[in-house]
């Protein structure tokens, strides 16, 4: 990836945030929009501009290239590499270098947990600066300063107001008209039950739309990511119940601190493992270009709103569908359902492996890319058997391996991960 994907700093990326505030609130879409809130709100256009200055200064980032490289990148990579066996999966190395220097290149991405920034920042540092839209569970005080140098921007993903909107679909299109490379999680959030879940077209749509054919290229890389651990797994589990999205940060730094201190404590003992394999793959890049003259459109000003709409679904199934074809298959995956498929019998450990060994032959046969740690098979069995086993999701007894019934949804939320590719 970062020897083929020739992709730079754009002077857009490196331009003064006070700046780009500026620009953005004067944007003529961004001005029209301010008129027509005041005027249906029923307050001053100065109060209508304020707020939309008010919503560029939440939005726009503060990139800094020293924190973005010599930290953030730094701190990726420890990250990642301390809890995780990082691996890179598939790479389209010949469909990356035939990518136009000069186009805007967007990451499209699987949802799996707030480690994927991490994990993607860390993979991709040394070729490039990636902007990522980041949700509201970010806005803590440090962690959101820290954010903004790194340059990502602030999104409300569920606002409804007009003017908010325009603000950010501006800055959006903005960065994608000057070639920022950027990345995207078209779900809109983490998937609470393991799944692939349907895009959202909100992002997407302001790309598009905004693009002419006298402009840069828009290309498109789908990226699948996969984890044998999800930090955030039993609390995403928990959400499908209709317990709270977030909890009270005295709550959530409690629960950190237990989580941290235990796992000192295991590793002190000797005793403590990583969290198993993270795995990503890149897919072929989509050219918004090719797809277009593929779809016999010429200019997408010229199609009815409606026209326009179908078009950019259609383009995000797409997207969903190559980044799901990508989504690597790891061992606790594979592990989980192969014991799920027994429900309370469970398998012995020679049983295990046979099932394990046929879902590997049936997945890479549909062309997935299965991860087989040290190129050992029955090595894969063990290690996902392992992880499952340390945190009780898989038990033994009288010699056969099971699921509990207390543990069957957060296997069945692993096992979903590649639920698709089955």
């Amino acid at each position: 990836l970062n020897t083929r994907l020739p992709l730079k700093l754009r002077p857009f990326k490196m331009t003064r945030r006070d700046v780009l505030i500026d620009r953005l609130t004067h944007d003529p879409a961004v001005v029209k929009a301010a008129e027509d809130h005041a005027r249906e709100e029923g307050v001053p256009l100065a109060v209508a501009s304020a707020e939309a200055r008010a919503y560029a200064r939440e939005i726009v980032p503060s990139f800094n290239a020293y924190a973005y490289f010599r930290v953030g990148a730094r701190m990726a990579k420890w990250l990642a590499t301390a809890l995780y066996r990082v691996r890179l999966g598939y790479a389209d190395s010949a469909g990356f270098a035939k990518v136009d220097p000069e186009a805007a290149v967007v990451f499209v991405m699987n949802h799996r947990s707030n480690m994927d920034y991490v994990l993607v920042t860390y993979l991709a540092s040394t070729s490039t600066a990636l902007s990522y839209a980041v949700g509201e569970w970010a806005r803590v005080v440090g962690l959101q300063q820290l954010i903004r140098l790194m340059g990502a921007y602030f999104i409300r993903r569920n606002s409804r107001g007009g003017l908010y909107r325009k603000v950010l679909a501006r800055y959006v299109q903005m960065a994608t008209e000057a070639g920022v490379p950027q990345a995207m999680f078209p779900e809109g959030g983490l998937s609470r039950d393991g799944r692939l879940q349907p895009a959202k077209l909100g992002l997407l749509a302001y790309i598009v739309t905004a693009w002419t054919p006298k402009g840069r290229d828009v290309v498109f890389i789908p990226v699948g990511l996969n984890y044998d651990r999800v930090l955030e797994d039993r609390t995403l589990i928990a959400q499908i119940d209709g317990k709270p999205k977030r909890l009270p940060a005295y709550l959530t730094a409690w629960r950190s601190l237990g989580f941290l201190g235990h796992n000192l404590s295991l590793r002190l003992r000797g005793r403590w493992h990583r969290f198993g394999y993270a795995a990503v793959s890149f897919g072929s890049p989509l050219s918004l270009k090719g797809f277009l003259d593929e779809a016999k459109v010429a200019d997408l000003a010229v199609l009815d709103e409606a026209e326009r709409m179908s078009l950019i679904e259609l383009l995000g199934e797409r997207l969903m569908a190559s980044v799901g074809r990508h989504v690597p298959v790891l061992p606790v995956s594979l592990v989980a359902t192969a014991l799920l498929e027994t429900g309370s019998q469970g398998l012995d450990e020679l049983q295990l492996k046979a099932r394990v060994l046929a879902l590997m032959e049936q997945l890479e046969a549909g062309g997935a890319y299965v991860h087989v740690p040290r190129a050992d098979r029955d090595y894969a069995v063990t290690a996902g058997l392992r992880m499952l086993a340390l945190r009780h999701i898989a038990v033994e007894q009288d010699g056969r391996f099971a699921i509990p019934d207390g543990e069957i949804r957060v296997a069945q939320y692993y096992a979903n991960a590649i639920a698709h590719l089955v």
